[in-house]
């Protein structure tokens, strides 16, 4: 069996290099008496302790291969030190023949990674995206944020790479899955920076993680598969579906859709696939200047630290508001899916160096809010996002409101900070003419609450812009067991967001090479 021993909680000075942290390490495994038998020491994750300001340190994790001549399975290990065992993948490959191609519709993380793996293992995929590739996709963007047309086909949410291309790039997660690893090995490969392998919150940035989603093309690509953009599914049955008007055969259909394709989830209701409402939330994104966080959160220390990040969360009675996607040195951008409807989410450059800091302030959406049904949910949605958009003024104006203003009825004016949504093309309004006066109290409650955490956090100048109602898919897809089949329907695979089974870059991703592998273990390679 193999080993890798793991040193939690190293605490060092905040400029303290690798190689001292190594150090660090090192004298710990002496002291337990097995350092001759660790190699290959590398730093696995860091984070930034500013609790105890001014005395800011870094947390730190190291790991390193054990010597598999050496037992260490007797070795008394002190807190903080932990042996894992590694053991080797064993993918299964079935062997019932596959008539046609698989197909993904879908290239966001999902349909990347799903078909990354099976084009790997020799299976030729086929992936059907309905919007644009990363280069016409940054144009389409680009000109619409500039005063030109919208697309509803080819926007923030839909194309090349999904709605994560257009973010922070966030690289966190909450799911404990080994393949979480080797969704970040993956992405290392394709061009993201080698950090993120050891950073606590690791993130890539949208300038960089467009390269990846070309790169990732281009592999599957190389190994066989075929990557097809502005290609919409709008027929999907027992064994084809109906794509730009041309009829299509599959051997295993991956529903990768992601969370705002709303006619492909009337579509599939129509077609009695079954579906149910989950959870979801709703709200508006907070901007701050970005210095103005960095020293509340970081005092002194701020100018040589990266951008501030911040994470925090109030419950009051059965309603919960979080912030959510926080974009440090970020823009607030258009995330709309549909003509008429205003959205909005968060997006940052790898440099995180834009003078404000953004994140969505988000509060918990109940079932008995939109009737506890899959219609519903999405009615409920929309509703908020064409409110926005008639009282941005009809132009994807969006509506903005000063912190002042929400929470004390102060005069509604902009003070410091300028909200960046659209290069500015905002609406000074009241919020509480679109949200429900459920999510308007909580988010009142909650900012007033986070501004003991972060000082300044309720000043009267930051903004509020909205309305976010994307944070996550308002249902879920009903697949069976771990097969992850749709029902009945032996052959069709719903994954990642858009199915409800995963929430950010890294769980979508790990989702889709879970699906990938599910396929592979009832099917032979194509051929």
């Amino acid at each position: 069996m193999k080993y890798t021993v793991v040193i939690e909680n190293i605490k060092v000075p905040i400029l303290h290099s690798d190689d001292e942290i190594i150090a660090s390490a090192r004298k710990i495994l002496k002291r337990i008496g097995i350092s001759s038998a660790v190699s290959e020491l590398t730093v696995r994750k860091k984070s930034i302790d500013a609790r105890k300001k001014p005395n800011i340190i870094l947390v730190c994790s190291v790991a390193g291969a054990v010597d598999p001549e050496y037992d260490v399975t007797g070795v008394h290990l002190p807190s903080g030190v932990k042996l894992l065992s590694v053991e080797d993948e064993n993918i299964i490959y079935g062997s019932t023949p596959m008539k046609e191609r698989p197909v993904i519709v879908g290239f966001g993380p999902a349909g990347i990674f799903c078909a990354l793996e099976l084009a790997m293992n020799g299976y030729s995929p086929i992936v059907l995206e309905r919007g644009g590739s990363v280069h016409d996709r940054v144009r389409i963007v680009d000109e619409f944020m500039n005063g030109g047309e919208f697309s509803p086909e080819t926007n923030i949410q839909f194309g090349a790479g999904g709605a994560g291309t257009f973010s922070d790039g966030k690289l966190t997660t909450r799911i404990n899955d080994p393949l979480c690893r080797s969704v970040l090995e993956t992405l290392c490969s394709l061009g993201a920076p080698k950090e993120i392998m050891w950073q606590a919150k690791p993130h890539i940035g949208t300038d960089v993680l467009r390269n990846i989603v070309e790169c990732a093309d281009k592999k599957i690509s190389s190994l066989g598969g075929i990557v097809k953009y502005d290609h919409c599914v709008t027929n999907i049955s027992d064994d084809h579906i109906t794509v730009s008007g041309e009829r299509l055969g599959y051997g295993a259909l991956v529903l990768a859709i992601g969370h705002s394709a709303r006619d492909t989830y009337a579509e599939l209701k129509h077609s009695g696939y079954q579906m149910i409402p989950k959870p979801f939330s709703v709200g508006v994104r907070i901007e701050h200047l970005r210095e103005d966080i960095d020293l509340a959160m970081y005092g002194d220390a701020a100018p040589i630290l990266p951008p501030a990040e911040y994470a925090l969360s109030h419950r009051k009675g059965n309603r919960g508001v979080y912030s959510f996607c926080m974009c440090p040195g970020g823009i607030v951008v258009p995330a709309a899916s549909e003509i008429g409807g205003v959205v909005t989410n968060g997006m940052s450059y790898s440099l995180r160096n834009e003078k404000n800091s953004n994140a969505a302030l988000a509060v918990s959406v109940l079932p008995e809010d939109f009737g506890n049904t899959v219609d519903g949910a999405i009615d409920f949605q929309r509703s908020l996002e064409r409110s926005a958009f008639y009282l941005g003024g009809n132009d994807y104006s969006a509506p903005t409101q000063a912190v002042g203003s929400f929470l004390h009825g102060r005069p509604n004016v902009q003070g410091r900070i300028m909200p960046t949504y659209m290069n500015g093309k905002v609406t000074m309004c009241d919020l509480a003419d679109i949200l429900p006066s459920a999510v308007t109290d909580m988010l009142r409650c909650g900012i007033s609450e986070f501004s003991k955490n972060i000082k300044g956090f309720d000043c009267d100048d930051a903004m509020l812009t909205g309305v976010e109602t994307r944070t996550s898919a308002p249902l879920r897809i009903l697949r069976g067991d771990d097969r992850r089949v749709f029902g009945r329907y032996a052959d069709i695979y719903p994954c990642g967001e858009g199915a409800g089974y995963a929430g950010g870059i890294v769980s979508a991703a790990v989702d889709g090479i879970k699906t990938a592998r599910a396929i592979m273990k009832k099917f032979a390679p194509f051929e």
